[in-house]
């Protein structure tokens, strides 16, 4: 949510969903990303991205998670394997108030 300061709103607990994610990313290897929840309840595991050093492309990822908040963890794991990203757009969407009470 970093346009929320921009344009005004102010973020106060409502349910949001994250729909997709767009990156200008290259490297090395195989990007693994995941949607991660508060406190680690759930986690949506992405499709790997393959890298290459050089493209005119920004891949997009579709997610589907309907949360207060979540945290983009994006990795590699083995040796050799880079990145370099450039640029994040997060894809999100209020769909509630706030949880039923």
């Amino acid at each position: 949510m970093a346009s929320s300061k921009s344009s005004g709103q102010k973020f106060d607990g409502q349910l949001l969903h994250f729909g997709a994610i767009r990156m200008r990313v290259s490297g090395v290897g195989n990007l693994l990303m995941s949607l991660i929840t508060l406190d680690d309840i759930y986690t949506q595991t992405l499709v790997p991205l393959v890298l290459s050093s050089g493209t005119n492309r920004e891949p997009t990822q579709l997610t589907n998670m309907t949360q207060q908040r979540t945290l983009l963890r994006i990795e590699t794991n083995a040796i050799n394997e880079r990145f370099n990203i450039s640029k994040i757009i997060v894809y999100v969407k209020p769909v509630a108030n706030s949880f039923p009470q």
